[in-house]
């Protein structure tokens, strides 16, 4: 397996293992933070592949000042429980490092609770036990109703 910067021409690769790894909704979402994140800086969105040059994998990481996220780590079905995810974290831990950041923070949400248990094997530890939204946009839409 190699790992490597993400290039445009896996965009069709990648978006067909989120497809199989992540609801519709969050799907759209990390395609938003893909393209806002290789505007800024390519070098955070990683893409493991196969031997046989096959993208099997990959993961979005920002940066805000010295602190670094993880928006979305996704393997393919078939490569999974292979040491590909924990490569493509590590990967990204040390360019973030490279980068000066000092922590990284992982959001788990309803789509990604499955990885918890894989995070906290890595050495990550829950922060905050809740997180609280509201989308104004459909309370708008209620009140027009």
């Amino acid at each position: 397996m190699q790992l490597r910067s993400f290039q445009l021409s896996d965009v069709h690769d990648v978006t067909q293992i989120w497809k199989m790894t992540a609801s519709h909704e969050r799907e759209r979402e990390t395609l938003r933070v893909l393209s806002n994140q290789l505007a800024v800086d390519r070098d955070l969105v990683i893409v493991a592949e196969s031997y046989d040059k096959k993208v099997i994998g990959a993961i979005v990481g920002t940066m805000d000042g010295d602190t670094g996220f993880f928006y979305c780590l996704a393997v393919h079905p078939n490569y999974q429980s292979q040491g590909v995810g924990t490569r493509l974290v590590e990967a990204l831990e040390s360019r973030f490092w490279k980068k000066g950041v000092k922590r990284i923070w992982i959001t788990v949400d309803e789509g990604t609770k499955k990885l918890l248990s894989f995070y906290r094997h890595l050495g990550y530890h829950n922060s905050c036990s809740t997180r609280l939204e509201k989308e104004l946009l459909d309370l708008a839409i209620e009140k027009i109703s």
